[in-house]
């Protein structure tokens, strides 16, 4: 009898450590759904992961993520975002801007979805940036409205420049939006705007030997996450060819570009994964109000302005938030 009690007492002390095993809850897993390549936007995935530790969770110890990466190709963001969602993850954070958002979206109104888009409202992600609804938050990348801004300051740079080219990639929704406003604005500073497209390596070459056909004085960089991710490309072609170029990012400038002008992507991304944290905590994505960037930087690279022969303006440096010399 003392025989079958004490191995009743061993069974129940496996039994125990075994159930409590089967109830712990597994590890939280994020779906991050990508536009671009995943190297030229470390950086900002490190950010989200800053947010996320802000909000309790460290990737590795109690939250994991699993990367998908449409390597510029917009049309592959449907079936990744899918996959995504046969995963079962828990949260799906996107980067990219609107393409990225817009696919998840699509493909899934269950899995809250945190993106980092421009022009939420007008794209249909959300009902409004205060009471977003449904399964969609995040943050609000102001880059389109800030088009005409950007070719204001290169005019104001290079003010011998009459003529002027726009790139942009046509396989972004933005540029439906990118072009016109553009044109307005340099009707109005009485400029020649040319339009060159761009949505591979290939093509982004092509248009900057088409830029020096025209030729044009100066070129302005559309808002579009493929273009951004080929910083590297860019800032040699502009140096080859000597073009003053506008950039949307810092990131840009800091790797060589002439100047940029916009929000803190760094800034955004981590308010993106405290955003996801707080979902993993229990809030739904329609009571998280949109995010909206508050500041603009303005960053101003002298070496590069050197190169081309360019005088800053005192009127654009005592504006600068950063100056790289």
């Amino acid at each position: 009898m003392r025989r079958r009690t004490l191995l009743g007492a061993l069974g129940a002390a496996i039994a125990l450590p075994m159930a409590a095993r089967a109830q712990q809850k597994p590890m939280p897993v994020i779906g991050l759904l990508g536009s671009a390549s995943p190297a030229p936007v470390a950086h900002l995935v490190a950010a989200f992961r800053d947010g996320l530790k802000e909000a309790g969770y460290v990737v590795g110890q109690n939250v994991a993520i699993e990367y998908r990466w449409a390597e510029g190709r917009y049309d592959r963001l449907p079936a990744l975002a899918a996959e995504l969602v046969a995963r079962n993850v828990d949260v799906i954070a996107t980067s990219g801007g609107p393409p990225a958002a817009h696919a998840a979206k699509s493909a899934t109104s269950a899995i809250p979805i945190v993106f980092s888009a421009s022009d939420p409202v007008e794209r249909g992600l959300v009902a409004s940036l205060a009471r977003p609804g449904g399964n969609l938050t995040g943050v609000g990348i102001l880059s389109v409205e800030l088009m005409p801004k950007r070719l204001e300051l290169l005019s104001e740079l290079v003010p011998q420049a009459r003529v002027l080219a726009l790139m942009v990639n046509p396989t972004n929704a933005n540029a439906d939006r990118i072009v016109p406003e553009m044109q307005e604005a340099a009707r109005a500073r009485g400029l020649q705007l040319h339009l060159l497209n761009a949505s591979t390596e290939s093509e982004i070459n092509a248009a900057f030997d088409a830029l020096v056909q025209l030729p044009a004085d100066a070129l302005v960089v559309g808002s579009d996450p493929f273009i951004d991710s080929r910083r590297a490309q860019l800032v040699a072609l502009a140096a080859r060819h000597a073009v003053p170029t506008i950039h949307e990012w810092r990131e840009t400038a800091v790797a060589g570009g002439l100047i940029s002008y916009g929000a803190s992507l760094t800034g955004m991304y981590r308010q993106a994964g405290i955003y996801a944290g707080k979902i993993l905590n229990g809030a739904k994505p329609a009571d998280l109000p949109i995010q909206q960037p508050t500041k603009f930087e303005l960053v101003i690279n002298l070496i590069s302005a050197k190169a081309l022969g360019l005088t800053i303006p005192q009127s654009i440096l005592q504006r600068a938030d950063e100056v790289i010399e």
